[in-house]
């Protein structure tokens, strides 16, 4: 064996060597770029008055916090003490008292996870992106905007007004579909309406924006329709319209289409649309009996890939109910404005780093598996990689389904 080979086995040995000598949780950190976070630290002066715990603590602390399930800092500080030899590897000095973290949540600016979220996304997610075969031929980029509300109990966030008696946060949110992570978050109380923040934003040129009717506001449909931008949502039971053409086929019927119309608007819907006419696709679910209707402004598409754009808002719900799910969303370990925000914030750094494994590993993860199985295994010393590439390590190749058997 000559001399090159040689080095190479003994730098693969080592590196295996270190792996498992550092925990999981460890391994999870060290996706996130330090002299990155360290500018993001300077940038925000963050590090100013930290009474000894310094942003990166603080961000370790919190992502414990997800990753453990804790339900209260001092959970934290006692998950995180018992750890204490492997502080190093985590890149931390000392463990935050529950004093000291309700301190930080309170007064280091939210900003700093906020730009961190995005500095990951872009870094980790833009390098797995993929769309889906159904609606590649669009060749346009699809984005799903929702909003989700996460409930406070007003006694206590008092600054959280929603209703009377009612305290919340809501999360708006547009997730791209060429990856189903999202590409704009941001958090307001509940009383602010879904469309007040639509209308703040606005959307590249050629792009289809998917939204439920809750976002029916025909001033700004036309604002986007002006602004070359394809919109897709459902109509509302009380629209009042002309139809102007109608299209029915025994094909349409065979895609699930009732009926493919063009229509205009009436009265002071129509002043609000600019006069223009729309499209109304009407579908039948044979699942569940009901009757759909689709608004859209692009004339072209078959009737079916309107439904079927439609149908793939389905993703955003899917990621409320994994990031409410399996992360710390609806449990607070501090009762501020900006602690709630550092805890969402964190949370989507932490449902960002789960995705990222879950698509680099060669194993077929289910991410609620996956996160409840990092859960389970927070401080073991493995290789993360080797394992979430074969979590049921057992001598035997899988089966002709790709799964391991473990007996």
């Amino acid at each position: 064996m000559n001399d090159i080979a040689g080095n190479a086995i003994f730098s693969s040995l080592k590196q295996i060597t270190t792996m498992v000598n550092i925990n999981v949780f460890s391994q999870i950190l060290s996706l996130i770029d330090r002299e990155r976070f360290n500018f993001l630290v300077r940038k925000h002066d963050s590090d100013k008055h930290h009474k000894g715990i310094n942003s990166w603590t603080h961000l370790v602390s919190m992502l414990f916090c997800h990753l453990s399930s804790a339900d209260s800092v001092r959970d934290i500080s006692n998950g995180l003490r018992s750890t204490t030899g492997n502080m190093r590897h985590m890149g931390i000095s000392r463990v935050p008292s529950k004093s000291n973290l309700s301190y930080m949540n309170a007064h280091r600016d939210q900003v700093l996870f906020r730009d961190l979220y995005v500095e990951l996304l872009d870094k980790l997610w833009q390098k797995q992106t993929h769309l889906r075969s159904e609606l590649r031929m669009l060749k346009r980029k699809v984005l799903l905007m929702d909003a989700t509300v996460i409930p406070l109990c007003l006694s206590v966030f008092d600054w959280a007004k929603f209703r009377s008696a009612k305290g919340a946060v809501k999360l708006h949110t547009i997730l791209d579909y060429d990856g189903c992570m999202p590409s704009f978050v941001h958090i307001t109380d509940g009383k602010t309406h879904e469309s007040t923040v639509a209308k703040t934003l606005s959307f590249p040129k050629g792009c289809v924006v998917v939204v439920d009717r809750g976002y029916v506001d025909y001033a700004w449909m036309n604002v986007l329709d002006s602004k070359g931008c394809f919109f897709v949502t459902r109509s509302k039971s009380n629209m009042k319209y002309t139809v102007l053409k109608s299209w029915q086929s025994d094909e349409l019927k065979e895609a699930g289409v009732i009926e493919d119309q063009v229509i205009a608007l009436d009265g002071i819907s129509a002043t609000r649309y600019g006069d223009k006419k729309m499209r109304l696709v009407r579908v039948w679910d044979s699942i569940k009996n009901v009757e759909y209707e689709f608004l859209t402004n692009h004339f072209q598409w078959k009737a079916a890939t309107v439904a079927a754009l439609y149908k793939e808002r389905w993703e955003i719900e899917t990621f409320f109910k994994h990031l409410k799910q399996r992360l710390k969303v609806t449990i607070f370990v501090g009762t501020s404005e900006n602690a709630v925000y550092i805890q969402i914030w964190t949370a989507m750094i932490g449902i960002l780093l789960f995705k990222y494994i879950q698509k680099r590993a060669k194993y077929g993860w289910n991410l609620s598996n996956l996160v409840n199985f990092i859960r389970l295994n927070i401080f073991v010393k493995i290789d993360l990689w080797k394992w979430a590439d074969d979590p049921f390590i057992s001598g035997k190749p899988p089966d002709q389904n790709g799964q391991f058997n473990l007996f």
